[in-house]
Formats: C-alpha cells, structure tokens, sequence
C-alpha cells in the first residue's frame, strides 16, 4: 500500500484524549506523522522544537482556549495551515477563527474520512511538505 501523504506533519491539540486517539489512528494509517498534545499550553511548548504542515486546533479547552493559540501560533507556527476542531460549530466562531488565520475548520464529532476529506482538501491547497 503506498502512503502518498508521507513526510506531512500533523498535530492535534485537543483535550479529550479520544478524540487525540482517534485522529492519531485515522491519520497515522495513511502515513501522514501524527503528533498530539492535550493543551494549548503544550501546543504552543511542543512547536518551539518541531514544524507541523497541519495543526488541528479544538476551539473549546479548558485554560488557553483554541482561538487563543491560533492568535499566538502566527508567532511560533507562520507555515503551519490550521484546521480549527468544533463541537461548538456556529458561524461566529468558524468566521472568528478564519479572521485570527484558520484555514478551514470542521464540526465534531466528524467521521475518520470526513477529518481525512478535510486534511486532503488542505495539501492540495498547500504543495509539498515542508
């Protein structure tokens, strides 16, 4: 089986470790390089070492929420697209998140071809890995 998504980096920031799990399963499969924290803080920590092509951002987290990072991440993150994870999906928040520099964003709970629909839908937008 060949793994065309080779060499992308994916980090999933979301404080319910199922949902880190489950992304972390749907996208290693397809040969994407999963990473995943359960914070905005340790986001934020974890991109000072490594580079990521994609982030997946909950909006909702206790302490620093996702709209917070996603403002800080134009510092730490400038490459990195992000796709903003919602349970909470309402136009002001999706449209907030677009304005602070989210790319696309995707309601929860969302199915592993969905998330994986999704992701795609960005590389093609993004080119090669960095």
């Amino acid at each position: 089986m060949e793994h065309k998504h080779f060499g992308y980096r994916i980090l999933v920031v979301d404080d319910e470790s199922t949902v880190c799990e489950a992304c972390h399963e749907a996208l290693a499969i397809e040969g994407y390089m999963v990473d995943t924290v359960r914070s905005g803080e340790e986001a934020l920590k974890t991109l000072q070492n490594s580079t990521y092509d994609i982030i997946l951002l909950d909006l909702k987290m206790p302490g620093m929420s996702g709209l917070e990072v996603l403002e800080r991440l134009k510092d730490v993150a400038p490459k990195a697209d992000v796709v903003m994870m919602t349970g909470y999906a309402t136009v002001e928040s999706a449209v907030e998140a677009m304005k602070l520099g989210a790319i696309d964003y995707i309601k929860k709970p969302f199915t592993n071809r969905e998330l994986l629909d999704k992701i795609l839908h960005v590389l093609e937008q993004k080119g090669p890995p960095t």
